[in-house]
């Protein structure tokens, strides 16, 4: 997270804003399930699209999906399966924050990604 002195709401809330693309992906960081925590010894990862995810609060907690979509200026992942419903009938994905959903499985595509996570055995 954005490291400020300043314990004002207005003052997390304009640095967490303002911070830039790089800072801003540490927001995206997601807890591992506990079959994870013992396997990679992380608590938390970053969430990339192609994970397997799990909602742990709101109306559609408990569903269990793949991350369709990460964006990094929301900081706000697209969940496979979330959506909300409008007016007129037309399904919308609904975006869900990255510290409401733990992650249950991983995409290993990324060879760098699995390097990281094979080091921290």
């Amino acid at each position: 997270m954005v490291r400020i002195a300043s314990e004002q709401p207005r003052k997390q809330r304009k640095a967490r804003f303002n911070a830039a693309s790089h800072e801003k992906t540490r927001f995206l960081n997601a807890p591992l399930s506990s079959g994870l925590k013992e396997k990679y010894g992380k608590k938390t990862l970053r969430v990339v699209k192609g994970d397997t995810v799990k909602l742990t609060r709101g109306d559609f907690s408990g569903d269990e999906g793949v991350v369709d979509a990460v964006d990094v200026g929301r900081a706000k992942l697209v969940v496979h399966g979330v959506s909300s419903t409008k007016a007129d009938g037309t399904e919308v994905p609904r975006v869900v924050d990255a510290s409401k959903v733990e992650i249950t499985k991983l995409n290993l595509n990324d060879k760098r990604r699995e390097e990281k996570l094979g080091e921290e055995k």
